[in-house]
């Protein structure tokens, strides 16, 4: 009864409640996009690292993120080679470039990645059968998701990747994430051929892969035992959590957005509670007349939670539906991996509901004014 009582008084006053679900419908929006780009960061520091192949990475004791991955001895990597239960250990190179737009003449730095090609380091196929590709000297590949800023990206162009002549070869998907607007791959002799500076010898990351059955874990605690302190071990599950900690608790963007859930439930607590007091307070003969013929507070109050719920409800649909538009506007132009997900979409549901609940039951203590000796 108590649905059928707040749904009829929802649909007396069907403008004014338009009003209020437009309200409630900015709140639910502004939670789902805050909660996307709060759940996406982490991801976006992952793309790269989801597609290599290793069980454990091997990084400089210096490390921050995979953009900020400094290096270490590549002999540290044939020590890490005297276990048993390790099969291989693959060099990663890495390191930032300018490119010059030969049409604007403008450079724009470039973040550039490189490995051995003999080396089973991705497990993109569109990687993998361009291996030939980047043993030629000076040939990169281009990730699909480089922008159109640096211009075009057609195999057989030449560009010029840190003051080198080099073709671009082809071209694959990953997504260039936080390394950049612009990334490239490469073979390490190129890699080496563009910065002069660098040697072969100095790695930036280690991938190594394990004998299959091999406990990551137990390995990972030996290697740090038998390593000089100049090197992190990371198993698969350590190195996300530390990505998740970094982009959550140690950057702008993690705390601006996970700040952004926290106001976005808080503004649209505000919305609901202004809304539902209103309606209380514009009905209150009506709440004292059912108080007369003997119906609870408590039950009052249910009333007014039953039209908050169903308002958020009513909000929830299009809100979602909005939130999806953009995404992919966001994913089109930011290239950050931010997805729908159905926890998400749950979590948002349950916490609209949740939010909608709270504010009624602020709102509903303003029964207590209904007095049924007003009615005479």
């Amino acid at each position: 009864m108590t649905g059928y009582f707040g749904w009829r008084l929802l649909w007396h006053e069907k403008g004014r409640n338009a009003l209020a679900v437009g309200g409630i419908f900015i709140a639910v929006l502004m939670i789902f996009l805050q909660l996307g780009f709060y759940s996406c960061v982490p991801k976006g520091g992952m793309q790269v690292y989801d597609q290599l192949r290793f069980d454990l990475l091997m990084t400089s004791t210096s490390y921050v993120f995979q953009g900020q991955s400094y290096d270490f001895p590549r002999r540290r990597l044939y020590q890490a080679l005297s276990l048993p239960e390790v099969t291989s250990a693959a060099p990663f190179y890495q390191s930032e470039a300018s490119w010059l737009n030969m049409e604007s003449r403008l450079r724009r730095d470039v973040f550039v990645m490189a490995f051995k090609p003999d080396d089973e380091v991705f497990k993109q196929d569109d990687i993998e059968r361009q291996r030939e590709v980047i043993k030629r000297p000076d040939t990169v590949l281009v990730d699909a998701a480089t922008l159109a800023a640096y211009g075009p990206q057609a195999s057989g162009r030449p560009v010029e990747i840190g003051e080198r002549a080099v073709t671009i070869g082809g071209r694959y998907s990953i997504g260039t994430g936080f390394l950049g607007l612009g990334v490239v791959l490469t073979s390490d002799l190129n890699f080496v051929r563009m910065f002069p500076d660098r040697s072969l010898a100095t790695v930036s990351l280690g991938l190594i892969r394990l004998n299959p059955g091999a406990n990551a874990g137990e390995v990972a605690a030996r290697l740090r035992q038998i390593l000089p302190a100049d090197t992190k071990i990371f198993t698969n599950s350590e190195l996300e959590a530390e990505e998740v900690k970094y982009w959550r608790t140690r950057t702008a963007t993690g705390l601006i957005f996970g700040f952004g859930v926290a106001i976005s439930i808080v503004v649209g607590i505000v919305i609901l509670y202004q809304t539902m007091a209103t309606q209380v307070i514009r009905h209150l003969a009506q709440y004292a007349t059912l108080k007369a013929i003997g119906y609870t507070d408590g039950y009052l109050s249910g009333i007014v939670v039953s039209m908050a719920v169903t308002l958020a409800a009513i909000a929830f649909v299009p809100s979602l539906a909005a939130a999806l538009i953009v995404y992919d506007k966001v994913r089109a132009i930011t290239r950050l991996p931010i997805e729908m997900t159905a926890a998400r979409l749950a979590a948002v549901l349950v916490l609209s509901l949740a939010m909608s609940a709270l504010s009624a039951l602020i709102a509903a203590r303003i029964l207590r004014r209904a007095n049924p000796a007003d009615l005479f």
